[in-house]
């Protein structure tokens, strides 16, 4: 925000620009599966995943510019785009039944960054990402982490596999037996 005299707008503007530049002209890639956004509702007329990714709170309609999610969000692409080769952490979670995957990007000695991705039957959404600003909350994402690991007996996923099966599973819950599961 310094860089652009504290205008706000200007600095919004440059932080939209990243993320149209890295996320919507030229989107990355979790395995081989292209990501998605959502658009609508537009907020500021801009695209609602921005929104979600630049601003933190609870509350959907009451959630507050974040600074630091705006400072990061350069880290969004890479981060996603580099977890098998980066060896980073990343596992299923559910919220409000909803089926997410949380990647852990260790970036400090007591920060951790997470990227979530929101799986849907067939595609799958850049949902949120945020630095985790106080340690309870990367102890408590790495006890989720490790229940995971727990409960799923160690099996080892890559992007695909964990995709492919949270499809499978979402396709079966809806009844779809005529469509296409992921192998």
């Amino acid at each position: 925000m310094e860089d652009y005299g504290g205008n706000y707008h200007l600095y919004i503007d440059a932080v939209y620009a990243v993320f149209e530049r890295d996320l919507i002209k030229r989107r990355p890639k979790f395995g081989s599966h292209d990501l998605h956004m959502k658009f609508h509702p537009l907020l500021q007329n801009r695209a609602y995943t921005f929104y979600h990714l630049t601003h933190k709170g609870e509350i959907e309609s009451e959630r507050e510019l974040d600074l630091r999610r705006c400072e990061r969000i350069v880290w969004v692409k890479p981060t996603i785009a580099n977890v098998e080769e980066w060896n980073l952490k990343f596992w299923r979670q559910t919220r409000n039944g909803k089926s997410r995957i949380c990647i852990q990007l260790h970036v400090e000695d007591d920060a951790d960054y997470f990227t979530i991705l929101d799986v849907r039957a067939n595609y799958v959404l850049i949902w949120t990402a945020f630095l985790a600003e106080h340690f309870h909350e990367k102890k408590k994402k790495e006890k989720e982490y490790a229940a995971w690991k727990k409960e799923n007996k160690g099996k080892i996923y890559t992007p695909d596999s964990l995709i492919a099966e949270i499809f499978n599973e979402l396709n079966k819950k809806q009844g779809s037996p005529d469509k296409q599961t992921i192998p």
